[in-house]
């Protein structure tokens, strides 16, 4: 039997969370491939069988291990069963699909299996099938399902239950989710911290993306969003207004002269913060590559330690979810964030007309200890200039009147 235990997987953290295993008890597996899921305060990640063998899990789901504890055994001396898959190799199947005399679902989504008759009644009486309760085999929408929920319009029990009850649910908090409260509680105790708002008419950028988006796709390989045009931005005003890159250890102010933007990515596990390293030397394209590469790793909880550590300055964007308008709280120990929300179109009054624009709040919360009122609104007015003239974004300064050197 070899050990198969909860790798170091950073200095500071010292206990992980079984998310998950992924190999059964007595289940053959093969050397390298995953065996379970750990996360950890900041990620999660892989474990790896060390040999070929039997595993014999030790812990459960859920259970808090320390680093160095014993997650398995592997008997790398059993012999392998005959049958066995090689490792990564698809499952070969040749039974045969049943035949059935059932009309084919139409009327219903694809995930969503209904039997004919009722499928029928959900297309005629117009019921949103997402919302009926399946009793068939296999979660299948029978005629009845669909006829108690005509008689019951509008009402719809929580989580599958039955109308009117009383369900209580109780759930440990993942490593994950107590970080992340511990952080929030920090921040709002530790920090003094304030938010300024502003707007930024975003006219100009959509104009930019629809013209080269096709174009940019072609020749980088990825979409021209918002986020580069918004991290661009904020690392030019981050070199003008360094007290906002900055962060107070004890009676020092530490500053950074470049640009490691963390970026809120949400995650069903919760929010991470991945990191962006120099920005300020980064191109639109190598952003925008960047921000895919990190939120693909986060949804896929691929992020590693290094990933999560050093940000200077947070960007959120709410906004993908619908909000209009928020206080974003500091990611500690950095000093601000800025908060993106949803693009609206609302009148405005330009030249002394009132035009329909596409306007976006733009709030940033700051650490009123370190950065001032006049730096904070000065930052978020650069921010606001250099979005709604994206030109700018080129060198920071007006081309004709750099030309003009006025």
């Amino acid at each position: 039997m070899i050990d198969i235990k909860v790798p170091t997987i950073g200095e500071s953290i010292s206990e992980v969370t079984l998310l998950k295993w992924t190999k059964k008890e007595g289940e053959w597996v093969e050397r390298d491939e995953v065996i379970a899921e750990l996360e950890s305060e900041k990620a999660t990640f892989e474990v790896n069988a060390e040999k070929a063998g039997i595993l014999k899990p030790l812990a459960k789901e859920g259970d808090t291990l320390t680093i160095g504890d014993v997650l398995a055994q592997i008997d790398e001396t059993a012999a392998k069963p005959e049958g066995a898959p090689a490792k990564e190799a698809a499952p070969v199947t040749n039974t045969p699909k049943p035949v059935t005399n059932e009309a084919p679902v139409t009327a219903v989504p694809n995930d969503i299996k209904a039997t004919p008759v009722a499928s029928a009644i959900i297309a005629d009486k117009k019921v949103d099938a997402a919302s009926i309760k399946a009793s068939g085999t296999g979660g299948k929408i029978m005629k009845q399902d669909v006829l108690e929920a005509l008689n019951n319009p509008g009402k719809k029990a929580f989580a599958g239950n039955e109308l009117f009850t009383r369900v209580v649910r109780q759930e440990k908090m993942s490593s994950l989710r107590r970080t992340i409260s511990r952080r929030l509680v920090e921040a709002k105790n530790t920090t003094a911290m304030l938010t300024t708002f502003n707007e930024v008419d975003m006219t100009r950028i959509m104009d930019v993306r629809k013209q080269y988006k096709d174009k940019f796709k072609e020749r980088h390989g990825v979409n021209l969003g918002f986020m580069s045009f918004f991290a661009k931005a904020c690392a030019i005003a981050l070199g003008e207004w360094p007290s906002v890159n900055a962060y107070i250890d004890g009676d020092n102010i530490v500053y950074h002269d470049y640009a490691d933007i963390s970026i809120a990515v949400s995650t069903p596990r919760g929010l991470t913060v991945p990191v962006m390293r120099n920005v300020e030397s980064l191109g639109m394209a190598d952003i925008e590559k960047k921000v895919v590469e990190l939120a693909s790793k986060a949804r896929d909880s691929k992020l590693t330690a290094e990933d999560l550590q050093g940000g200077t300055f947070t960007i959120t964007n709410g906004g993908v979810f619908g909000s209009l308008m928020s206080t974003p709280i500091i990611n500690i120990p950095q000093s601000a964030i800025l908060g993106m929300h949803k693009i609206q179109e609302r009148p405005m009054a330009v030249n002394g007309q009132v035009v329909i624009r596409p306007m976006m709040y733009l709030a940033l919360s700051y650490d009123h200890r370190i950065i001032d009122g006049r730096e904070s609104v000065s930052f978020l007015v650069r921010v606001k200039e250099l979005l709604e003239n994206p030109e700018l974004l080129l060198m920071g300064k007006d081309p004709v009147k750099t030309l003009l050197e006025v």
